[in-house]
């Protein structure tokens, strides 16, 4: 599997409409979106897909002229396709490199353990290989429940992962730790497997997603959300979980570099709920990070050393704020795929 700062062809989006829950602030969240897009487009090709054929074209119109405007001609592919909601970065194609040819996998995917609705988003893949979005990359279904949020590749062999996810009993019912690393091994070619057994983020659905808490930024480097607040409730799961990855080694038996992400203030929804505001949800992408900010005071903060961990890259601050709203941040709405996949 390789790693997010691979060479890539396009990035994914599911595009929210009016049958998800992004009903209320649809307009808020659309916003968010199309400074995503936007984003991609200055990079590489965007792939789009949404259930509203009308709000589709007209999408698609404005990105294309937005891009065409910019220097960016002809990376916008729009596909009509049916979706519960707009998380691309689970229910997404997962890239490996199978003998120096990229294939596509088609892991099932049942909304974190059958927490919402999830036919559609189990089928999406299929309806955008069959309208030629992946050109003639081999799609291959896999039967295995597994989201592209709960795994992080070196590129290199190593995949970094948390137990409370991928051991869940609604995911992989009967399937033990030595099954489900076995599977890793067997369909993303893995020859190592680090699981850390704490971390949490009040307001996550994913059951601790590794991508809300530790990240690879290099084959050395892993960053991560610390908290300093011992009143905070996440305190003691954050910390043990820093302690865990101060005990990883790398193949080679060296310890990782590691660099803690700032902790932001507290955010809540609209019924008081803690929100799950998250650093470590940002996007690698050709020549750029695109970075989840909230409006919060350690977002500039957060922002500098992004810079320092990716030295080569622009980062690009993006105010997620609406998307907290429904448990999720940059990294859980894209879906990054390899160098020749995309060819509008």
């Amino acid at each position: 599997m390789p790693a997010e700062w691979a060479p890539q062809s396009a990035v994914m989006l599911t595009w929210p409409h009016g049958g998800t829950d992004w009903l209320d602030s649809l307009g808020d969240v659309e916003r968010v979106f199309e400074t995503i897009a936007r984003a991609v487009l200055r990079f590489e090709h965007l792939l789009l897909s949404c259930e509203d054929a009308s709000r589709l074209t007209t999408l698609t119109a404005s990105l294309n002229q937005w891009a065409d405007n910019g220097g960016y001609p002809g990376r916008v592919y729009s596909v009509n396709a049916p979706a519960n909601d707009t998380w691309a970065r689970d229910h997404g194609p997962i890239a490996i490199d199978a003998a120096g040819q990229t294939e596509l996998l088609d892991f099932r995917f049942n909304a974190w353990g059958d927490k919402f609705a999830w036919d559609k988003d189990d089928a999406l893949n299929r309806h955008l290989h069959e309208a030629g979005a992946f050109g003639s990359t081999q799609l291959t279904t896999v039967d295995l429940v597994l989201e592209g949020g709960s795994i992080e590749s070196d590129g290199m062999g190593t995949i970094l992962t948390t137990s409370e996810c991928l051991l869940a009993t609604t995911r992989n019912p009967g399937f033990d730790r030595a099954e489900i690393e076995s599977k890793l091994k067997e369909t993303l070619g893995a020859e190592r497997v680090l699981w850390l057994n704490h971390g949490y983020l009040a307001g996550d659905d994913t059951d601790s997603h590794i991508d809300t808490l530790a990240r690879f930024c290099a084959p050395d480097h892993i960053c991560y959300v610390r908290c300093n607040d011992e009143g905070d409730e996440h305190y003691a799961a954050l910390r043990a979980m820093e302690a865990e990855l101060e005990q990883f080694r790398r193949a080679d038996d060296t310890p990782y570099r590691l660099t803690a992400l700032p902790w932001p203030d507290p955010c809540y929804g609209e019924e008081g709920e803690r929100l799950p505001a998250t650093y470590a949800n940002f996007l690698i992408i050709n020549g750029a990070v695109l970075f989840p900010v909230y409006d919060v005071p350690q977002d500039d903060e957060a922002v500098r050393i992004a810079g320092t961990l990716f030295p080569d890259r622009e980062i690009v601050p993006i105010d997620c704020r609406p998307l907290i709203h429904q448990h999720g941040s940059l990294h859980c709405v894209t879906m990054q795929l390899p160098t020749g996949v995309v060819n509008p």
